[in-house]
């Protein structure tokens, strides 16, 4: 909305002369703005105009309106030349409940000059819509145009406003299209509109359309690219998400911990794990995703996936030490393990029992395999029988104990 200081100055200004009003003209053989022809004041009224008139030149606003409050109306026409005024100078005042209760009068007077009855309209309806007074601003957007004979985009973008504060969906629509088809230039705001009114509607994919029109015509949004990456997400559209994520990255537009993890994450889902990883762990060190638990354990699980076993513990490691958690500990044990790091795998292994994990057992396991790869068959055997005791893991550790003891025998230790 336009800065209610300068509409008022504009619509002062008119006091000396004519304000230009701007817009793609609708077919009309006569329109009403200029059958109204402009009139006087009375003599009486206009002494008190010109020396409000001059005050407010001067600089002297509330002087301004104090000569006006005293000018004697004698017609109904001085009346509402006087309140239209009034309402510009309040509104410059930042007193808009009164500004709109003088623009209202004149305005409803309905008997200014074309030029000074349409601008007082425009003013009245954007000091509604300011005031949130959707529902009453609306109409008189429209007489505006009915008036000028003027179809004007950005009194259908206010209008939109308006109906999107009233929740009023397909209305937006509606006007949107209307301002679309007459602004000169694409309008960024009112094709947000619609976005927003196919969104509320959750018309995802009509709302995709939008953005693919959209992101071309503005292609330094660095938020509609975003935006476009996360509809085709809602629409199930993986490819084009990832493609739409990437290309963003890579022109610099992703600029938040979460767009980060969002593109790492459909890089993994789409068979590029340790690319995810790499994205991940650069975005890490630079200290846009901070390092905590979760995301530790997130980048542990990109290095997992991608059988970067190395990488992966080390994470797992560094997120079980930051909260003491079992689990994750007993990830790091199984990676280490599979790894054939037996020696290392044994203390992290420990630990996971020493935080506490849902089912001992499992621990249990892996450290009678660990024990077992080490050829250290007493040890294996002991954590084999402890693992039987877990019902998780009591199948397969009784599979092993029989194993352990033959193995035992053969090597002739003592279990």
């Amino acid at each position: 909305m336009r800065n209610v200081t300068t509409i008022a100055t504009a619509l002062l200004l008119s006091v000396c002369g004519s304000t230009m009003l701007t817009s793609t003209a609708i077919a009309a053989e006569k329109c009403e703005i200029d059958k109204r022809q402009s009139r006087a004041v009375g003599e009486s009224a206009a002494k008190k105009v010109q020396k409000s008139f001059e005050a407010y030149t001067e600089g002297n606003l509330d002087q301004a309106i104090s000569i006006l409050l005293e000018a004697n109306a004698k017609n109904d026409f001085d009346k509402a030349y006087v309140d239209r005024m009034l309402g510009n100078f309040y509104a410059e005042k930042g007193q808009m409940s009164t500004a709109i209760k003088y623009l209202k009068t004149a305005v409803q007077a309905d008997i200014l000059g074309g030029t000074d009855h349409a601008a007082t309209m425009r003013l009245y309806a954007d000091l509604l819509l300011q005031e949130r007074k959707f529902k009453e601003a609306i109409p008189y957007y429209y007489k505006w145009m009915e008036f000028t004979c003027k179809a004007d985009s950005q009194m259908y973008r206010r209008i939109g406003i308006a109906y999107t504060e009233l929740k009023e969906w397909n209305k937006v629509l509606e006007v949107a299209d209307k301002g679309l088809a007459l602004a000169e230039a694409p309008d960024k705001n009112l094709y947000q509109m619609k976005l927003t009114a196919f969104f509320n509607q959750k018309k995802y994919k009509e709302a995709v359309k939008v953005l693919e029109t959209m992101v071309p015509l503005f292609q330094d949004d660095k938020r509609l690219w975003v935006q476009l990456a996360q509809f085709y997400l809602m629409t199930e559209d993986y490819d084009r998400s990832l493609a739409t994520y990437d290309l963003a990255y890579k022109n610099g537009f992703l600029e938040t911990d979460g767009n980060i993890t969002r593109l790492a994450q459909l890089l993994a889902q789409k068979g590029s794990p340790y690319k995810a990883a790499k994205v991940y762990e650069k975005h890490m060190k630079s200290g846009l995703i901070p390092e905590n638990e979760k995301t530790l354990n997130i980048l542990a699980g990109f290095y997992h996936n991608a059988k970067e076993l190395k990488e992966a513990a080390s994470y797992y490691g560094k997120a079980a030490a930051l909260s003491n958690d079992g689990e994750l500990y007993l990830k790091q044990g199984r990676i280490l393990s599979l790894d054939q790091k037996f020696k290392e795998a044994i203390p992290v292994l420990e630990k996971a029992l020493d935080s506490g994990i849902d089912n001992p057992g499992e621990a249990q396991f892996e450290l009678a395999l660990v024990h077992l790869s080490l050829k250290q068959y007493k040890s294996a055997y002991n954590r084999a029988v402890q693992a039987s005791k877990d019902k998780k893991t009591a199948r397969s550790a009784n599979s092993y104990i029989s194993y352990i003891k033959e193995k035992a025998r053969i090597h002739n230790v003592a279990l």
